[in-house]
């Protein structure tokens, strides 16, 4: 099974990207490739742009990366309340190729956050909006207070209840 995964986030320290490798690497058997968002920047999306220069080629190998996937796990990074203008542009650009970004491929979809709320204003707009772009979303979670949860030098998660949801929610993917 061929799993892609990434942070919707361009921060080089991105705890949303440490929790979706930690999430990929409990699949068994996964070939597992992690992308980096700072690999798919572009200009600000604009009308303008398309019709002057096309779709970058970033957003074109976004969007064959989506198709080759057997499974998706993306975590969310929430920049105050929404998306990250990194992703958000990411995937403009990419639903000018084909609205249907994510092509019926099974998705976990998670968000983390260093606080309480786990950045579940994120999750929850992108879980709601999936279907609008042929996200299969088997599930979602959010991981409340990252670094109360997670043991960074293990890199895993500590709690429990939460390691006990993001295993059964990866059995969905199968």
């Amino acid at each position: 099974m061929k799993v892609l995964v990434f942070a919707a986030s361009n921060s080089r320290q991105s705890i949303n990207q440490q929790l979706a490798s930690y999430a990929a690497s409990l699949i068994p058997n996964a070939e597992v490739e992690v992308l980096d968002l700072n690999e798919y920047e572009m200009p600000i999306y604009s009308i303008e742009r398309e019709t002057e220069g096309g779709i970058p080629d970033e957003a074109q190998r976004f969007y064959a990366k989506i198709g080759a996937a057997d499974a998706i796990i993306v975590s969310f990074a929430e920049h105050n309340g929404s998306y990250s203008a990194a992703y958000k542009n990411l995937f403009d650009w990419t639903s000018r190729i084909d609205m249907k970004v994510y092509q019926n491929t099974p998705m976990l979809m998670m968000a983390t956050s260093p606080g309480p709320g786990g950045a579940q204003s994120v999750l929850g707009s992108a879980v709601a909006s999936a279907p609008y772009f042929a996200a299969d979303v088997k599930a979602s979670l959010s991981v409340p207070s990252f670094f109360d949860n997670f043991d960074l030098e293990a890199g895993e998660l500590t709690n429990p209840d939460i390691k006990q949801a993001l295993e059964a929610a990866l059995t969905l993917l199968h």
